[in-house]
């Protein structure tokens, strides 16, 4: 059996906002952007039309981020803080040149570093949707990378 990774899909409140956030703080390029009808899509999702979704593909390192933006009146909830017990998927991880430089401007871009969880070898801040994202020393990627792992 083949099996390929494709995506993780990522709600968002204003996708002008989270493209810049991810694109201008971390890097992500923009790969594609669709707008499905809402019928399909709607049934797909579990949800009621309408939707006027949009969905916009970011690419890192191989990595890709779906941001899913859903424009009819109503339909998209507050973001809500999520703690790390709670079952699903709990962060992303990535790893930066400067620590301190990314929190640093993480608050320009729309987002919030978490108060006390510096621990000085890795930090979180949250995205403009409150999406937890872990921050490590790129010498801790390039560890992983000289043992092999990916």
């Amino acid at each position: 059996m083949t099996v390929r990774f494709n995506h993780i899909g990522h709600c968002v409140v204003d996708l002008e906002r989270s493209v810049r956030f991810y694109r201008d703080l971390f890097g992500f390029t923009v790969e594609r952007e669709l707008r499905p009808p809402d019928d399909p899509s709607a049934r797909l999702l579990g949800l009621e039309s309408p939707l006027d979704m949009t969905a916009v593909y970011l690419v890192r390192d191989g990595f890709v981020l779906e941001l899913l933006h859903y424009a009819a009146p109503g339909r998209t909830r507050p973001p809500r803080v999520r703690t790390m017990d709670e079952p699903g998927l709990t962060h992303l991880s990535v790893s930066v040149d400067d620590i301190a430089a990314v929190c640093a401007r993480v608050v320009e871009y729309g987002g919030d570093v978490v108060a006390d969880s510096n621990v000085g070898s890795a930090v979180f801040v949250r995205d403009p949707d409150g999406q937890l994202i872990e921050l490590l020393p790129m010498a801790y990627r390039h560890h992983l990378d000289s043992q092999g792992f990916s």
